[in-house]
């Protein structure tokens, strides 16, 4: 594999010209539309990252096109490689968009950008639609989920788009689920920046905070598949608060069902 990284060397230094130079120095970034043969390393690195947050994978949006869109888009499919080791240490997928020009991003989040990306299939694209990142445990706190926005900026500067939208989740946002989202957003540290780390890497690379999602990631399950994930019986209607959630799963012994509606929030990046 590493030889075959090598070989693609100038399409990984365009896609790492936005990186810091420690980086760059030290791993190969390529897509699965050049390298096929990482496609299924990716993916199980991505749901290894994910497994504890697996119960998003139930979108309806999720359910029915994500696979497709690894499928449809392997040139968005971005991959890090140690050069050194020959370790994937890092994916993110996108997908391409056509967004208007000074249209207001919607309340859908992520859910949008899938049901989007698929409904267009890639036509007249102008945008990047950022999907997910994922750094496994052990290369965490290194910078490279940053370098991965940075990445992404990137592969829009070479197919001539004019920026990149992110329906984000901020990574701590699920120590505080009953704090509204629109609230969550307006905290600052003691040093003065953003609270949260994930929306502040954002900014920091040059992300714009645009506004909340608020039905970014919709759930709606049997009470009996939320149960394994609230450790709770669930046996009355109200908010039920869980781990890994940003919000309260809302539980309706009516209907016997659990809405879990996620709010992310929508940064822009100009390329």
């Amino acid at each position: 594999m590493l030889e075959l990284l090598n070989n693609k060397y100038q399409f990984s230094q365009q896609l790492l010209s936005r990186t810091r130079k420690e980086t760059s120095d030290q791993f190969a970034v390529t897509s699965c539309a050049e390298h096929p043969e990482l496609f299924d390393a990716s993916v199980a690195l991505e749901n290894e990252t994910w497994d504890k947050l697996s119960f998003l994978d139930f979108t309806s949006a999720h359910h029915a096109h994500y696979d497709d869109l690894l499928e449809r888009f392997p040139g968005y499919h971005l991959c890090m490689v140690d050069v050194r080791t020959d370790e994937l240490v890092a994916t993110g997928m996108c997908v391409p968009l056509y967004i208007r020009e000074n249209a207001e991003l919607p309340p859908e989040g992520w859910d949008w950008v899938v049901e989007t990306a698929m409904a267009q299939k890639g036509r007249r694209a102008n945008t990047i639609g950022a999907l997910s990142i994922s750094v496994p445990e052990p290369h965490r706190h290194r910078g490279l989920a940053r370098d991965m926005i940075n990445t992404m900026r990137a592969l829009a500067a070479m197919k001539n788009f004019t920026r990149v939208i992110a329906p984000v989740r901020p990574s701590a946002k699920c120590r505080h689920p009953f704090v509204p989202m629109e609230q969550y957003v307006g905290w600052i540290d003691e040093r003065g920046r953003i609270y949260d780390p994930w929306l502040r890497s954002h900014v920091a690379v040059g992300g714009t905070v645009v506004s909340v999602c608020d039905r970014s990631m919709v759930v709606e399950q049997p009470l009996e598949f939320w149960q394994p994930w609230t450790s709770s019986t669930l046996e009355q209607s109200g908010d039920v608060a869980f781990n890994g959630a940003l919000v309260p799963l809302d539980v309706d012994m009516g209907a016997r069902v659990g809405r879990y509606v996620e709010p992310n929030v929508w940064v822009t990046h100009q390329v």
